[in-house]
């Protein structure tokens, strides 16, 4: 219920002004609310309209990486060019943009069908995506997740710094204290795993190196005939394609008990499309040792970054925190893929 007040709130700030969508030549007929974005019927077909919440370059980054992987794999979206065949219009001091929808259902993790599609297309979609390049730094990540895992072992320690000063600690703070030097650790262990690991050899073969989506969620995956369509780029970066197999493998296993036969399937699955080595898959069991939930809401919690109430942050460490046991059990059955 937070997150749909936070989406209805952020939507709000949109300004739909008629004259906006005449910038793109396009008559509307109908306009309605979808997550953090607008549904538009137009008389050129539906469209989705989205405000930048980021610079100009990044944008032309997800344009420049869209177009690179159309040449080989079709099924990402597609921008509408304005009047002066710009992909975006400044708008009342908002950068605005509208890409074609994409048909298709939300992919759905806990169907065996759609989870095989959902990674095969992956693969494709990496496959697709080897080669581009980017100068934007805050988009290129090879090479630099052994220091920023070292960099949130320091972050884990200064938040615990923070709950340890309150002097009416709040039930979070309770948890986080008794649970941070575990999940300090299991980040400690990462960083040795990734030392010791062919991480960096890898880092210089061009490729194991590819548009990485970084956002995995079952909402931007669509299923359609059979084939995988991905939409949002908007935190993608360039990485190894390890890095979005975990991203992956992350989202898919959290709401089903951390079953490693998932995690068994999207591998399967991924390596029928593109090629996956034991020195990779040695990689991504370091990174899945990182405990990306635990440090997310504890960084959400302790710097603010998020417009959540205290119940809702609480409820969500819980959660969290409640399958330690059953992450610790997938880990220990994933190392036997290596």
């Amino acid at each position: 219920m937070v997150e749909k007040y936070n989406e209805k709130r952020y939507l709000a700030r949109y300004d739909l002004c008629v004259d906006l969508f005449n910038e793109f030549n396009l008559a509307v007929y109908d306009v309605a609310p979808l997550r953090s974005v607008y549904m538009v019927s137009t008389d050129k077909g539906q469209k989705i309209l989205k405000r930048a919440e980021y610079t100009e370059e990044e944008l032309k980054f997800i344009y420049n990486l869209s177009q690179y992987i159309k040449n080989k794999f079709s099924r990402v979206m597609d921008f509408v060019k304005n009047k002066n065949g710009e992909i975006y219009t400044i708008w009342n001091g908002n950068m605005y943009y509208i890409m074609d929808m994409v048909d298709g259902t939300e992919c759905d993790f806990s169907s065996p069908v759609d989870l095989n599609i959902a990674a095969q297309g992956l693969g494709e979609l990496h496959l697709a995506s080897e080669g581009f390049k980017t100068n934007l730094s805050n988009r290129y990540n090879t090479g630099k997740l052994i220091d920023r895992f070292k960099r949130r072992i320091q972050e884990m320690n200064f938040f615990n710094s923070i709950a340890s000063a309150h002097e009416n600690k709040s039930e979070f703070d309770e948890i986080f204290i008794k649970n941070v030097e575990y999940y300090i650790n299991e980040i400690e262990k990462s960083v040795n795993m990734l030392e010791k690991s062919y991480y960096y050899k890898l880092c210089g073969e061009e490729d194991k190196i590819v548009v990485c989506h970084h956002d995995l969620a079952h909402h931007n995956i669509l299923i359609n005939g059979g084939n995988a369509y991905f939409i949002d780029f908007d935190y993608a970066l360039i990485d190894l394609k390890v890095h979005d197999l975990c991203n992956f493998i992350n989202k898919v296993i959290k709401n089903f008990a951390f079953d490693i036969e998932k995690a068994k399937e999207v591998i399967k699955n991924y390596s029928m499309k593109n090629v996956l080595n034991n020195r990779e898959i040695e990689v991504l069991n370091a990174m899945l040792t990182f405990p990306d939930d635990f440090y997310n809401i504890s960084k959400a919690y302790y710097t603010k970054c998020k417009d959540w109430d205290e119940n809702t942050f609480l409820e969500r460490l819980k959660r969290k925190n409640g399958y330690k046991e059953d992450r610790q059990e997938f880990l220990n059955e994933f190392k036997k893929l290596i």
